[in-house]
């Protein structure tokens, strides 16, 4: 199996399970409790809070532990709206659902949401950002980079203007943290959604950052765990598996990156050059490393996707989150994609775990397959497929 899905999740690192192991068997204890067991565990939670903030260059103390991105999103936008009812929140016409969701809920309860628009290369408009922000604005919340067609953000320039009228400004940098190197302080970033499985840690553990100072309420009230804002037994060993990963992803960010981006820029250059007809979509140099999408003209996508996985190939047309919606890609549709072109499109997504070998196969089996699948296209005719 070549998996080339590495946005959706990654595989978890050997040495990230060999960490978790021993808080899955003999160190059990609950990290609230002040026995030996319960002193071990909070150790190790305080540990993968020390390696989680120096990934991103912040202090232990601003790393709030969530259950993945989706919660971080929530507890940024959320925590902030309650302090300022009513107010304004900016955002982009691209993020994540998990940013656009609570939006739409906060927008039915009273606040008001400005979605900046892109270009074709889903780019943000600097210029709408600067013009939507009133004295009614209390939150900034623009990704770092999208998870469908892998454009990163001028995040540093989003954050001066932020500065200058002392709004916060939240990125969800889930696609991005361990693939290329961040500095919360050196961006001037108030808030930052980070999820473990997308950097070779375990599911079903996060983090956001906040930036000392920024103070929002808690959402999850019980024992008082995480100095507060958020109550509950923690889950150790995914804890520990977080902080491993984050410690792995800095050790080895360089290398990693130079390696997962050559592997893309192999795949984007055998497709254009292999396959008639075919568009890159987002940004050609501002893009995250592990990040191809296409656009296959007069081929549907998830019939792509289905062929693929025939072939024992692992890919998809873009959130794996979504997928259940079954609703066609608001990334495209905002960046002024016909229904066509949405549909025709494909996401591969690089890890450390591919190989070269692997792309040379992808671009093979893609070449037949897209033969196969023009050769009946309902617009075989309009785009004269041979």
């Amino acid at each position: 199996m070549i998996y080339l899905d590495n946005a959706a999740s990654t595989q978890i690192h050997e040495d990230v399970l060999t960490s978790m192991l021993p808080y899955l068997k003999e160190q059990y204890g609950n990290p609230s409790s002040i026995h030996r067991y319960g002193r071990l565990a909070h150790k190790a939670i305080e540990k993968a809070r020390k390696q989680i903030a120096l990934l991103i260059n912040a202090d232990p103390s601003e790393i709030l532990l969530t259950s993945g991105g989706t919660e971080s999103n929530n507890t940024a936008l959320n925590g902030i709206a309650l302090k300022k009812p009513l107010s304004r929140i900016i955002t982009s016409s691209i993020e994540h659902d998990a940013v656009l969701e609570p939006c739409k809920k906060l927008s039915k309860n009273g606040f008001e949401v400005i979605y900046l628009p892109v270009d074709h290369f889903g780019l943000v408009d600097i210029k709408e950002l600067k013009n939507s922000i009133s004295e009614k604005t209390s939150l900034v919340s623009i990704m770092f980079g999208n998870n469908e067609i892998g454009t990163i953000q001028p995040i540093s320039e989003i954050s001066k203007i932020c500065q200058e009228y002392k709004i916060p400004f939240h990125t969800d940098a889930v696609q991005a943290v361990g693939k290329i190197p961040i500095d919360v302080k050196e961006l001037g970033i108030d808030l930052l959604s980070i999820s473990s499985h997308k950097l070779y840690g375990p599911k079903g553990v996060g983090a956001l950052y906040i930036k000392n100072g920024l103070d929002i309420p808690p959402f999850i009230l019980g024992g008082g765990q995480e100095n507060g804002l958020r109550s509950g037994t923690e889950n150790v060993a995914n804890i520990v598996g977080f902080g491993m990963a984050c410690e792995i992803a800095m050790k080895n960010i360089h290398e990693n990156f130079s390696y997962v981006k050559n592997l893309q820029e192999l795949l984007i250059q055998k497709i254009s050059d292999e396959i008639p007809q075919v568009t890159l979509n987002g940004h050609p140099q501002l893009r995250l490393p592990h990040n191809v999408h296409f656009t296959f003209l007069g081929v549907n996508g998830e019939d792509l996707i289905i062929k693929l996985d025939e072939h024992g190939i692992a890919a998809s047309t873009g959130s794996a989150c979504s997928v259940n919606t079954q609703k066609a890609s608001h990334v495209l549709q905002a960046m002024g994609f016909s229904h066509e072109q949405i549909t025709g499109s494909l996401r591969l997504t690089i890890g450390i775990y591919n190989n070269q070998k692997e792309i040379d196969q992808t671009v093979d089996v893609l070449k037949k397959i897209i033969v196969e699948l023009r050769a009946v296209s309902p617009f075989k005719e309009k785009y004269s497929f041979v």
